[in-house]
């Protein structure tokens, strides 16, 4: 029997050193795959993976203040964005939990004076299918931003404006109005303004210690990371300051990494919300909604849960996976939709999928060789922009390419006649002709044709 107990005790010791093992060479390989990003500006902040219950990855990259040079770190907190849509679904369902509120009261009950009122649910604002006019869409937008503001106030910018759609009737696109309303019922119906609402009925209870609502009242200390933007195919800047409680119930949260990661553990724990309301947030049937977007995704072989989120200066990403129970978190000061792939590329590393490491050219093309890619490309009416003409410009040792609005796109060089957007993050790539002219220009899966001159 002591022979038996001291085999499998040597057996058990074996295991856990291979884990252990196998643990450093996936954390040595997640930091060589985030390394460049890092080093080409396209990333910094804190990235979190917890795998059955455990983190098995943590670490800051860059900075939280570039001039004062004070680096991130795990108590660094950042701004989310459009990642704050899930709590303020949370404190909504803890008033449904609780009976303050149903998910199919009309929110004329609450709020009589928005445009369609009376057709509009508590269940529609919480899956984006209310049909409000979208505030960021304002052509004041901007100004919007630069003042401070309330529920009230910011709901109130879409008074007098018409219903997009019939509400309950489809998805159009993210519905930050819907998420201001949703703000504003929260504090009618809890008598508090909306940063302490969401502290009492979210982050308190979840023990999320290092979490808030920023309504323009908070201390940004050094632990507060200052966002940055790109300018140009290398270089960063400070974005520009806003008025984080013009984002309220749709961007304002703040926290860190694990704050986040906590959060993810106490929902799909099922301990967050109730259970039937859990159900109603993990439906795979509805593909956004209650601060989630879900899909049933090949990669990964099921239906994951994730979510994004761009301010200025900022941009934030998590994903759950859960077979695998993986949590991956992104939080970053830098204004960049690299987030996204950066996340998902974690975690299939972290399955053991295959992933793309990020590769660019060095060293970099110079002017001359930037020339011969210039030209105008039109693309077809299913191209995110429909029939859209855009311009390859070389200027100095950059290229740039310019949207029919006027506003441009740095083109970071990954190979020959291959680069990525470094606004957008899609793979551009030149097609050339037989004489070495540029003869098409394919941008993500579409494919732009030389334009035709006049």
């Amino acid at each position: 029997m002591l022979l038996v107990r001291l085999a499998t005790g040597i057996l058990l010791a074996f295991a856990a050193a291979g884990s252990m093992a196998q643990i450093r060479s996936n954390a040595a390989a997640i930091d060589a795959y985030v390394q460049p990003y890092v080093r080409s500006g396209n990333f910094a902040g804190n990235v979190l993976v917890r795998k059955n219950g455990k983190t098995v990855f943590e670490r800051s990259y860059g900075f939280s203040d570039r001039k004062r040079r004070i680096p991130n770190t795990p108590a660094t907190r950042f701004h989310i964005a459009s990642m704050s849509m899930q709590f303020t679904a949370a404190a909504v369902l803890h008033l449904v939990d609780t009976g303050s509120i149903r998910l199919d009261d009309h929110i004329g009950e609450f709020l009589p004076g928005i445009p369609g009122a009376n057709r509009i649910t508590i269940r529609d604002l919480l899956t984006e299918r209310s049909g409000l006019p979208d505030i960021n869409a304002l052509p004041n937008y901007n100004d919007i931003l630069q003042h401070h503001q309330t529920p009230a106030s910011l709901v109130a910018k879409i008074s007098g404006h018409p219903l997009l759609f019939e509400p309950g009737s489809k998805f159009l696109h993210e519905e930050h109005s819907a998420y201001n309303v949703l703000a504003l019922i929260v504090e009618k119906e809890t008598a508090l303004p909306f940063a302490s609402a969401i502290q009492r009925l979210v982050f308190r209870p979840v023990g999320m210690s290092a979490s808030g609502v920023d309504d323009d009242s908070v201390a940004h200390t050094q632990e507060m990371a200052k966002g940055y933007a790109p300018e140009g195919t290398y270089d960063l800047k400070p974005a520009t300051a806003i008025h984080w409680s013009a984002k309220t119930g749709n961007a304002s949260v703040y926290m860190t990494a694990s704050d986040e990661a906590r959060w993810v553990d106490e929902f799909f724990g099922g301990h967050a919300v109730s259970p039937a309301l859990r159900d109603a947030v993990l439906d795979p049937s509805q593909a956004v909604g209650y601060g989630w977007m879900k899909k049933d995704d090949r990669r990964f072989a099921e239906t994951v849960y994730y979510m994004n989120g761009r301010a200025p200066g900022f941009a934030s990403f998590v994903l759950y996976v859960p077979q695998a129970q993986l949590t991956v978190v992104l939080l970053g000061n830098i204004y960049s939709s690299a987030a996204t792939t950066i996340g998902n590329d974690i975690a299939a590393l972290s399955m053991g999928l295959p992933y793309a490491p990020l590769h660019f050219r060095a060293p970099a093309p110079i002017s001359a060789e930037l020339k011969t890619c210039e030209g105008r490309f039109r693309f077809a009416a299913d191209f995110y922009q429909p029939n859209a003409e855009v311009a390859l410009i070389a200027k100095d040792r950059e290229l740039i390419m310019r949207w029919p609005d006027g506003s441009v796109s740095p083109l970071i060089p990954t190979s020959a006649d291959h680069f990525m957007d470094r606004s957008y993050w899609e793979e551009v790539k030149i097609e050339r002709d037989a004489t070495g002219k540029p003869s098409g220009l394919i941008y993500d899966r579409f494919k732009g044709e030389v334009a035709k001159t006049d």
